[in-house]
């Protein structure tokens, strides 16, 4: 579609960039209001955004590259470097390992941070779909819906016009997005419980969507990403489950 937004000399601004900038940025000002409420500073609030954001990149990048280990063979240092090329599992489990470091560090509870932050995944990732659309990259399957959308520079390469599955996914984030935040005030005492409905929401719509992608096969006729989401919503389940168990208590 667009993947350049436009160019000063030899500066190029990438469309996917520039969304992932304000993907960013609207994390962070809603984590700084959140943050406010119980009491952190906004500075607390970049700093935990700005470790987000480096773990997250490096495993996006990392999964992307582990993905494509046929392309990152062939050019190692195209595939790590290259304006796309993320894979947002990766980054969301990059991120949080990093946030965890982060609040453990600081000595913060970290399931309370969990819920606040589970929305907020929904409509960053909302944003950086957008910017998948603009690139032209992790499009469907080709289709001959009214809908369907030709991208002159699809990666991976698209003959005909294909699933626009990047725009179901930023309407589907948007919605979880306010359904999260909804819902959040209702469980403000039982922590962890609005990360865990992430995980299965977030989950159960990537498993399903992967059957309109383009990505490979690896074991009985799923994906990798396929698979990494059942994970992800057998987690969300366990820690729901283990959430509703009365605490037992001491004679």
């Amino acid at each position: 579609m667009y993947p350049d937004l436009f160019k000063i000399g030899p500066l190029v601004i990438h469309t996917y960039g520039l969304m992932m900038a304000i993907a960013f940025l609207v994390s962070y000002f809603l984590l700084k209001k959140e943050t406010k409420k119980i009491g952190d500073s906004p500075d607390f609030a970049a700093n935990m955004v700005f470790w987000a954001a480096i773990g997250g990149l490096a495993g996006a990048k990392l999964l992307y590259a582990l993905e494509n280990i046929k392309y990152t063979v062939q050019d190692p240092i195209g595939v790590i470097f290259s304006g796309a090329g993320l894979a947002y599992q990766g980054g969301l489990l990059g991120g949080t390992l990093a946030v965890i470091l982060f609040l453990k560090k600081n000595k913060r509870n970290i399931g309370v941070y969990a819920d606040i932050v589970a929305p907020i995944l929904f409509i960053g990732q909302a944003i950086g779909r957008i910017g998948c659309f603009f690139a032209g990259c992790c499009h469907g399957v080709e289709c001959n819906l009214p809908w369907a959308v030709r991208f002159p520079n699809a990666i991976p390469p698209a003959e005909g016009p294909v699933h626009p599955t990047q725009l179901y996914e930023a309407i589907y984030n948007t919605t979880m997005f306010f359904v999260l935040r909804r819902l959040r005030p209702k469980f403000k005492d039982r922590n962890w419980t609005i990360f865990s409905l992430y995980l299965i929401f977030a989950g159960a719509e990537r498993f399903l969507i992967e059957f309109i992608r383009v990505n490979p096969v690896v074991f009985l006729g799923l994906t990798m990403f396929q698979y990494i989401s059942l994970l992800m919503v057998i987690t969300g389940v366990i820690i729901l489950l283990s959430l509703a168990k009365p605490k037992s208590k001491k004679s």
